[in-house]
Order: structure tokens, then C-alpha cells, then sequence
């Protein structure tokens, strides 16, 4: 195996703890990178400038990942527009500009696929990022993330400073969050399915009719990356990447919600009723990403197959959620 450019760094990695981030740290791990900082909320908020001064004086790092982030579905998004644009634009533009004043040697940015426009053409391609407004139950949160596009752009222009702008899309695994106050959809269906099937099997034969609610018209699609995929990813344009234009990470496939929902019953043996709520608003009508770009720069390909995927997110939460709550 070829040593990573990374061996030798001491590299921050912001959300380190988290979701994407515990599998970033496992791959850096597996690469051989022994100095990785990974700062914990309860002692630095990076809300707070304070803290943030203070995690760069404690790691004093060459390399930041910048995953840190408040994220969630649609309806997390519609009830806290306000929290999630400033919390988001706030650690991301103060990380970026201590570490200009610190002068480390690079800042990887994670964005997100919300940055894109409403009606982007599909597939999306980078060149379509600023041709709209985004959809608009995510646009406070896609809005933030897509400034620090801005912010590593101009700091590259003025001040040569090394940053680059990944996008990934809709991610999906083991260790997602899969709380109905925050999950997006691929755990928010995994929890419905398998959950309606445990309480119809308590009931008697009369009531055992399961059935599971679910938001929308299932006629949008959407396109979903395996979070160690995309953990690969940010790795691979860490070592490799070095330009300031934004870059795909993501499968290059969609799928309807409606189908989605469908193959995950299927994958749970879920057989209940599925309620579509049309009250619920769908999001962005289609989502599927260009992903040319990731692959000719540092290349990156997404390997796991969608069902694979899936299959191991449900065997996740059946042995690390599900089966806790039953005991």
C-alpha cells in the first residue's frame, strides 16, 4: 500500500465524533495518521470564537476537515431555519478564518448537495451551483454551507490560502441518527417500518394491521452515498485535491421516495399499510448528482451497492437501537 500524504499531519477533524465523522477518523486511523484531534461540544463550541481560537491553539493542526455541522430532515429544517443558518455559517466561516491566521496548510469544507438550485438540470453539475435559489425548505442551512464556497474562494484569491468545497449528497449507514425529531429519510423509514412490525406483533389478530406514515406525494427522487463512501471521499481529495472549483462526492443514481420506501418495507419485511401524508411538503423534486468531476480530480467512485447499503444500515439499527429499547 502507497503511505498517505496525511501520515506525517496533525489533522483536526471538526464533528470527528459524529455520524460522518467516526468513519473518517477510522479510515485516517487506517491510513496510519496517528495525530487526529477530534474536539468534543461540551468543550469547544465552535459557535463561540473563543473556543474556536482555543481548539486551534490545542491541536495546533497542518489539516482541518471541517465536518461540524446541525443538520437534519425537512421538518428539523422548517422548525429551526434560523439555528441552523447561523450555527452552521458561523463555525464554518470562523474555523476557516483562524486557520488562515494560524497558517495551516489546508481546509477541506464540507457543503452540501441543499446548495444547489431548486430546478438544477439532472444530473447536477458544479457549473449549475449559482443558477437559483435553493429549495426552500432547506435553503437557510444550504445558503450557509454554500458561503463558505465563497469564503474559500476569496481567502484563495487574496491570501493563497489552501481550501477546498466538497458536496456531498443525501447520506445513509450505520451510526446515522435515526431520532424522528432530526433523521432524514432513509432512517426515519428503516425506524417506521421495523417499528410498526414490533407493535402489530404484540397486538391480537384483529388489530395487527401495521402501517406507517409517511411524508409527501413519493414522487421526488433522490440520490443516497453510503457515509463510508463518502468518508473515502473527503479523504482521498484531502490527500489529493487542491483547487478552488466545488466537487460532486456522491453515486450517481436516483430514486423516487415512493420506490425507496417500497424497498425498504421489502429489506425489513415490513407488510403494513403506507400512509402517504400529501399535507407534508416533498423537498426538492429530484436530486441526482454529476459525479465526473470527484472521479478525474482524486479518484473517487462510489463502491457500495444501494441495497448492500441499506441492508447494513437496518442490521445497525436492529442490533444497536432496536433490540436495546426491547431489552
Amino acid at each position: 500500500m502507497v503511505e498517505s500524504r496525511l501520515i506525517h499531519k496533525r489533522i483536526l477533524v471538526t464533528g470527528g465524533a459524529g455520524f460522518l465523522g467516526s468513519f473518517v477518523v477510522e479510515k485516517l486511523k487506517q491510513r496510519g495518521c496517528p495525530n487526529i484531534f477530534v474536539p468534543r461540544t461540551k468543550e469547544y463550541d465552535l459557535v463561540q470564537m473563543e473556543a474556536v481560537k482555543r481548539v486551534y491553539s490545542d491541536s495546533k493542526p497542518d489539516i482541518i476537515i471541517h465536518l461540524a455541522a446541525v443538520v437534519g430532515g425537512i421538518g428539523a429544517n422548517q422548525k429551526n431555519p434560523g439555528k441552523f443558518f447561523y450555527d452552521n455559517l458561523i463555525m464554518g466561516v470562523q474555523m476557516m478564518e483562524i486557520g488562515r491566521q494560524f497558517g495551516i496548510e489546508k481546509f477541506v469544507a464540507l457543503g452540501t448537495i441543499c446548495c444547489y438550485p431548486k430546478f438544477t438540470p439532472v444530473p447536477f453539475k458544479e457549473e449549475n451551483l449559482w443558477n437559483g435559489y435553493p429549495e426552500e425548505t432547506n435553503a437557510p442551512y444550504g445558503l450557509a454551507k454554500k458561503m463558505l464556497l465563497v469564503q474559500s474562494q476569496a481567502y484563495r484569491q487574496q491570501y493563497g490560502f489552501n481550501s477546498i468545497f466538497l458536496m456531498p449528497v443525501n447520506l445513509y449507514g450505520a451510526r446515522d441518527n435515526f431520532d424522528p425529531k432530526f433523521s432524514h429519510v432513509i432512517p426515519a423509514i428503516i425506524r417506521k417500518c421495523l417499528e410498526a412490525q414490533c407493535h402489530s406483533e404484540e397486538k391480537s389478530d384483529e388489530e395487527s394491521q401495521a402501517s406507517i406514515t409517511v411524508w409527501g406525494t413519493g414522487k421526488v427522487t433522490r440520490e443516497f452515498l453510503y457515509v463510508e463512501d463518502c468518508a473515502e471521499a473527503i479523504i482521498l481529495a484531502t490527500e489529493k485535491y487542491n483547487k478552488s472549483e466545488p466537487v460532486n462526492i456522491g453515486a450517481g443514481f436516483e430514486i423516487s421516495i415512493k420506490d425507496l420506501v417500497n424497498l425498504i418495507a421489502k429489506l425489513t419485511g415490513f407488510k403494513g399499510k403506507i400512509i402517504w401524508d400529501t399535507t407534508k411538503p416533498d423537498g426538492q423534486p429530484r436530486r441526482m448528482l454529476d459525479t465526473t468531476k470527484a472521479e478525474k480530480e482524486f479518484g473517487f467512485k462510489a463502491k457500495t451497492p444501494f441495497e448492500e447499503g441499506l441492508r447494513r444500515t437496518i442490521d445497525w439499527y436492529l442490533k444497536n437501537c432496536l433490540n436495546r429499547r426491547k431489552e
